[in-house]
C-alpha cells in the first residue's frame, strides 16, 4: 500500500497505538497490527518492531536556512573574475585586499551583511560555490586520450623480459637528423639492433612515413645472417599502425613495444643510436633526396665495419650491494664473433659471414695501405670514401638485396656515384664549420 499520510502523523499514530498493541492478546495483536499497517503502508515486520517499541523514531532535523544568497554569490563570481580565476585557497588569502581595493575604486558595492559574508566564506565553500561557474568557464575536467587500437594490441616488453637468446628479436627505432629545430621534413635513420648479438643495420629515410619503414625492414631481411623473429619499437605512431601490424602479422614476427617514456626498455638500440649513428653522422640535419641517398651508401659502407670489426660489451648480470649496483659484463665481442659462437646458428650461415669476413679483410687492409700517414686533407678523405665505397660494394656479393637497391638507392649491380659519399661528407664538414 503507498503511503498517504505524513511522517508527522505516523509517529502520533504509532505512540497512540503503541500502548493498546503491548497491551493486547495474540488475537488482539495480529488485528491491530494488520490495521496499522494498512493505514501506515509499513512491512508487516517493521510495524511489529515500530509497535513493540524496539525501533526509535527518527527525529529529522528541521532544514537550515541558507547562509549565502545570491547577492553574496554573485560578489563571489565578480571578485574570482578580477582575481584572474585562481583556486579557493588563493583566493580566500587575496580577499580581504582585493575587496577593499574594488570597493575604493568603486568597481563593486557590497552591503555590510554580504561583505561580512564574502570574508568569512572558507576556501572549501569557495571552491564549492563557484563550481557551476568554472564548469561553464573551463569545461568539465580533461578525461585521458584512450589508448589507440594497435597500442592496444601491442604486448608491452620491459628490459627485464628479454630471455631470448636465438638472434633474429631485433629492436628497432628511428634517429632524427633535424639538428636543432623538429621543422618541416628531414631524414630519418632506422636503426635495427639484434639483442642476442649486437648486430645492426642502418637505412636512411628521406622522411618518417610508415610505408617506407616497412619497405626498410623487408629490405633489410634480406641482408640479415639470421631470419627476423621480433621487432621490438617504441610507442611512436610510426610503428604503432596497422601497415606494420599486418606486415609482421602476415610473416608471423612478434611484435611488442616499449613502456611509454622508457628508454631503458630499448637499452641497446639506444646505446647504438649514440655509438653509430650519432658518431658517424652527428646532430646536424639533412634534408632532401640527395642527402638520404648519400647518407644510404655511408651506412651500406659502414655496416661491415661495425658488425664485423667493432667489438662492444654485453652486460652479463647486475647485482646490488646497499645503494651501489655492480655490473658485470662478458667480454668484448664482436656481433660476427657472437653469432659464430651461438650453438644454434645455422652451419650455412656461418660460413657465409666467415667468407664475407675474408673479403672484408682484404678490402680494409687495401684501403688502410692507401691511406697517407698525414692528416688528409677533405678532397682526400671524400676520394677515401668513395673507394671504400666501391671496394665494399663490389666485394661482397652474398649481402646484396634483390629489388632493394632499385627502391631505396640505386639499381642492384651498379656502381655508386663518384659524388654520392663526397656529397655527404661536404654536408657533414658544412655543418661542423669547415668547408671542402
Amino acid at each position: 500500500m503507498r503511503r498517504s499520510i505524513s511522517l508527522t502523523t505516523r509517529q502520533e499514530l504509532t505512540v497512540a497505538i503503541g500502548e493498546r498493541y503491548r497491551a493486547a492478546d495474540r488475537k488482539g495483536k495480529k488485528a491491530i497490527l494488520d490495521e496499522f499497517a494498512k493505514v501506515t503502508g509499513y512491512h508487516r515486520k517493521h510495524a511489529i518492531r515500530v509497535l513493540r517499541g524496539n525501533k526509535k523514531l527518527v527525529q529529522r532535523k528541521p532544514a537550515g536556512q541558507r547562509i549565502y544568497q545570491e547577492a553574496v554569490e554573485e560578489s563571489l563570481i565578480v571578485v574570482w573574475e578580477a582575481a584572474d580565476r585562481i583556486c579557493g585557497k588563493r583566493l580566500k588569502a587575496a580577499m580581504p585586499t582585493l575587496v577593499e581595493a574594488m570597493e575604493r575604486h568603486r568597481h563593486l558595492r557590497l552591503e555590510e551583511t554580504v561583505r561580512g559574508l564574502l570574508l568569512s566564506m572558507s576556501a572549501a565553500t569557495i571552491d564549492r560555490r563557484l563550481k557551476r561557474v568554472r564548469e561553464q568557464a573551463f569545461g568539465t575536467r580533461r578525461q585521458k586520450r584512450p589508448l589507440n587500437r594497435i597500442r592496444r594490441l601491442v604486448a608491452v616488453r620491459t628490459f627485464a623480459d628479454w630471455e631470448e637468446l636465438r638472434p633474429g628479436f631485433m629492436e628497432v627505432d628511428l634517429v632524427a637528423h633535424c639538428g636543432a629545430k623538429m621543422v618541416g621534413s628531414f631524414v630519418h635513420t632506422l636503426v635495427l639492433t639484434d639483442v642476442a648479438s649486437g648486430w645492426t643495420e642502418c637505412i636512411a629515410l628521406p622522411v618518417r612515413e610508415q610505408t617506407l619503414i616497412v619497405e626498410a625492414i623487408n629490405a633489410v631481411q634480406t641482408r640479415l645472417p639470421f631470419p627476423l623473429l621480433g621487432l621490438d619499437t617504441d610507442n611512436d605512431s610510426a610503428f604503432m599502425n596497422d601497415t606494420l601490424w599486418d606486415y609482421c602479422q602476415q610473416r608471423n614476427i612478434v611484435f611488442t613495444r616499449c613502456r611509454a617514456y622508457r628508454k631503458n626498455d630499448q637499452a641497446w638500440v639506444e646505446q647504438k643510436n649514440g655509438a653509430i649513428v650519432r658518431k658517424l653522422i652527428g646532430y646536424g640535419r639533412l634534408e632532401g633526396l640527395a642527402a638520404a641517398a648519400a647518407l644510404r651508401r655511408l651506412y651500406e659502407a659502414s655496416r661491415f665495419y661495425v658488425n664485423f670489426f667493432q667489438p662492444s660489451f654485453k652486460l652479463k648480470g647486475k647485482e646490488r650491494e646497499g645503494a651501489k649496483v655492480r655490473k658485470h659484463y662478458q667480454a668484448p665481442e664482436t656481433p660476427f664473433r657472437r653469432l659464430v659462437m651461438l650453438d644454434g646458428f645455422p652451419e650455412a650461415s656461418k660460413n657465409s659471414c666467415s667468407s664475407n669476413l675474408t673479403c672484408l679483410t682484404r678490402c680494409a687492409c687495401l684501403s688502410t695501405s692507401a691511406m697517407p700517414k698525414t692528416r688528409s686533407s677533405p678532397s682526400v678523405r671524400i676520394s677515401r670514401l668513395n673507394q671504400c665505397l666501391r671496394i665494399c660494394r663490389n666485394s661482397s656479393p652474398v649481402w646484396q638485396p634483390p629489388g632493394a637497391q632499385a627502391k631505396y638507392g640505386q639499381p642492384t649491380g651498379a656502381s655508386p656515384s663518384p659524388g654520392a659519399g663526397g656529397e655527404l661528407v661536404r654536408i657533414l664538414l658544412r655543418k661542423s664549420g669547415r668547408s671542402c
